[in-house]
């Protein structure tokens, strides 16, 4: 659930490829928000799990995405740490930010420009119109295996990640709106009262 949590760098838009794209997207994009549609399918089953809901997010590390249906689940970076908050439980987990971010599908989104020192990135060829790039993480507990993300016109519009457990989640993002004004306060996150937070609050 953490992609939603969502991103990662570059300069210059020259390139058409899917590297490239990637690239102007962090050089050129300092915050943004869009809608999605979620799809997962677990490992050995046919039918995927689908949900949708709202990304947001501030360049470097401020995010938030909430999925909407079928039920309401809240992830916000706010610079220093990870909530996760599902309302059906009452429950919170939180962890540092700088200890999840860097190598998650999330950086590949929101994150800093260190893109090629937490990911290999390749150039995935042309889908459906979309130039996509397939990121492989450096780093070994990340817990996925790769991402592949979908642009046009700099922008993403589908992302593929599958995990080291062989599940397969696909996101396709509606029209992005890029630097837009956001309200700061949608990027910090205090736990409603009588829920039981669990993790690295101070």
């Amino acid at each position: 659930m953490l992609l939603a949590a969502l991103a990662l760098a570059g300069t210059g838009g020259a390139r058409a490829d899917g590297i490239g794209q990637l690239k102007s997207f962090h050089a050129t994009t300092k915050s943004g928000k869009v809608t999605f549609r979620q799809l997962v399918t677990a490992k050995g089953q046919q039918s995927p799990r689908e949900s949708t809901g709202t990304f947001s997010f501030q360049r470097p590390g401020k995010f938030r995405w909430l999925y909407e249906t079928p039920y309401e689940q809240l992830i916000v970076g706010d610079g220093d740490r990870l909530w996760v908050y599902d309302r059906d439980l009452n429950q919170v987990i939180v962890r540092r930010l700088d200890a999840v971010l860097g190598s998650t599908p999330a950086a590949l989104l929101a994150g800093d420009s260190a893109l090629e020192k937490n990911f290999d990135l390749t150039d995935a060829g042309k889908t459906d119109g979309a130039e996509y790039v397939e990121a492989k993480p450096r780093s070994t507990d990340t817990g996925f295996e790769r991402v592949r993300i979908g642009f046009v016109d700099n922008l993403p519009r589908a992302m593929e990640l599958r995990d080291t457990f062989g599940n397969v989640t696909v996101l396709t993002f509606g029209r992005f709106e890029r630097n837009v004004a956001q309200d700061p306060a949608q990027f910090t996150f205090v736990p409603p009262k009588g829920a039981d937070v669990i993790g690295e609050v101070k």
